[in-house]
């Protein structure tokens, strides 16, 4: 009885110890010869069973894993820090104080086009999102902030957006392209709020935004090439002649 015990014990200190699972050739190596391996293992099993973590045998091979109704609770969420580009900086900004706005007024504000990849950005962090369909020739898709942008920065409304004066303040407006061409367009007010106007009157969407976000560019040759970077911003002037 010892001496089987004892071997169980062998089998349970190789397998803890061992990084991968191990086949039943490499662990009989421990046991003596004549020994009945898959009886011991299964006896080890057992012994498991209704612990935190048991005794698994997959393609022949063995090794203690986390007990199935235990593997929820053992997940790790590791935050990842990521710098937004310059150009998705710029992009929230216009959309935030100007919003509900258009891809088209974006880049005309900005000076330059806008790649699918940087609203990609800015809606996986869940800082903008379709707002609804101008009542404009073509119904362009508008698009503003959402209410995870008010709580990401602390914010409890629009008009708590830093005023043009702050931002002068502090040289903010001169330092980005996006506020300073707000500014100067007479868009950036010391009371940012949601036009008024009836053009900018906005009929509701059911579309997914991620497919609003496909038919608004289509084949866009700038979009995403499928690594996860976003495509960088290429100013009018800039762009290659077609073949």
């Amino acid at each position: 009885m010892n001496e089987r015990f004892e071997r169980l014990r062998l089998l349970e200190a190789i397998l803890f110890a061992s990084a991968e699972p191990l086949s039943g050739k490499q662990l009989a190596r421990h046991v003596p010869e004549g020994a009945d391996l898959g009886d011991l293992l299964e006896e080890l099993a057992g012994l498991y069973a209704n612990r935190g973590v048991n005794l698994v045998q997959s393609g022949g091979y063995w090794a203690f894993r986390t007990a199935p109704d235990l593997a929820g609770l053992m997940q790790v969420e590791n935050k990842v820090v990521r710098r937004l580009s310059r150009a998705a900086l710029e992009t929230l900004a216009v959309v935030a104080y100007h919003q509900p706005v258009t891809r088209g007024e974006i880049e005309e504000i900005r000076g330059v086009g806008l790649s699918k990849g940087t609203l990609d950005t800015l809606l996986e962090i869940d800082w903008v999102k379709p707002k609804g369909r101008r009542r404009t020739p073509g119904r362009p898709v508008t698009w503003g902030t959402t209410e995870n942008f008010l709580d990401h920065f602390g914010l409890e409304a629009l008009d708590a957006l830093p005023r043009a004066g702050e931002l002068k303040a502090t040289g903010l407006l001169d330092s980005r392209p996006a506020i300073m061409a707000l500014g100067e367009r007479g868009l950036l007010t010391d009371d940012p709020e949601t036009p008024s106007d009836p053009d900018h009157e906005e009929d509701p969407i059911e579309e997914e935004p991620w497919d609003i976000l496909a038919a608004e560019f289509g084949e866009d040759p700038r979009s995403d090439s499928g690594d996860g970077e976003a495509a960088p911003d290429v100013a009018p002037d800039a762009r290659l002649p077609a073949p």
